[in-house]
């Protein structure tokens, strides 16, 4: 809604405040007259400090119920802050909400780097997890125009579904230069559904939590979230420990 710093506007200082605030309201109302939750990108305000890159969750009374604070901001460690760095503060916490049994998570962009963030959202118990993505940037590689999200975030996606065994919706901007266009998986890890790229659209996925999609680290996800990182029962035997026997 805001649209995003050093991409769409030079900084904060350009943000105007008054019709943000304006602009959600309405969305709000919208969300209350045709009784639909909304999961809203935007900036959060704060008193002191830069501000978040965040997601209201607004239920179907137009209600902001929680908001997500994206966590990971692209910059460099211990340096200068570059990139969401120099613009927004890191928010510190998982957000979920059930919308009729269903448990959702929220991530934003950069945070799909991260597959401890999924690991926390699996055993928080969700059954749905909404990825926001900007994609605003490209990098020169060679004196090249070169953009990798086009590849790997549709593959991390599908990763991050089947490894967790959840579904996963990944929207993406329609403005250019997107690489991809939004889609959803599944939680065996195969995409059911995408829109092209750069232009509007809506997508309708059906998202049946059916225990019969395959698993495959199903057997040992829960061993292995609490550290024991082989399947099976360990051996004690004196070749297993000798690695330079033939």
């Amino acid at each position: 809604m805001s649209g995003y710093a050093g991409v769409e506007f030079p900084s904060i200082d350009s943000l105007d405040w008054d019709e943000l605030e304006a602009a959600t309201k309405d969305i709000m109302s919208a969300a209350r007259e045709n009784k639909v939750w909304v999961l809203l990108g935007s900036t959060h305000r704060l008193s002191k400090h830069k501000p978040h890159n965040s997601i209201y969750v607004i239920n179907p009374r137009g209600k902001i119920v929680d908001r997500y604070d994206k966590r990971f901001c692209t910059g460099l460690a211990g340096k200068r802050p570059t990139m969401d760095l120099s613009h927004y503060s890191p928010g510190n916490r998982a957000v979920t909400f059930r919308v009729k049994g269903v448990t959702c998570g929220l991530l934003i962009c950069y945070d799909y780097r991260f597959p401890e963030l999924y690991r926390e959202y699996k055993q928080l118990g969700v059954d749905v997890m909404f990825q926001s993505f900007h994609n605003a940037r490209h990098t020169v590689v060679e004196d090249q125009q070169y953009n990798i999200w086009k590849t790997i975030v549709p593959a991390t996606m599908s990763c991050r579904a089947a490894e967790n065994h959840f579904w996963v919706s990944a929207n993406n901007s329609t403005t250019r230069p997107s690489r991809w266009g939004s889609f959803a998986v599944r939680p065996d890890g195969q995409v059911v559904g995408k829109l092209p790229l750069h232009k509007p659209g809506a997508l309708i996925t059906d998202m049946v939590l059916d225990p019969s999609y395959f698993d495959a680290p199903g057997p040992w996800r829960e061993s292995a979230i609490k550290g024991q990182l082989h399947s099976g029962k360990v051996v004690a035997d004196p070749r297993s420990t000798d690695v330079s026997c033939l």
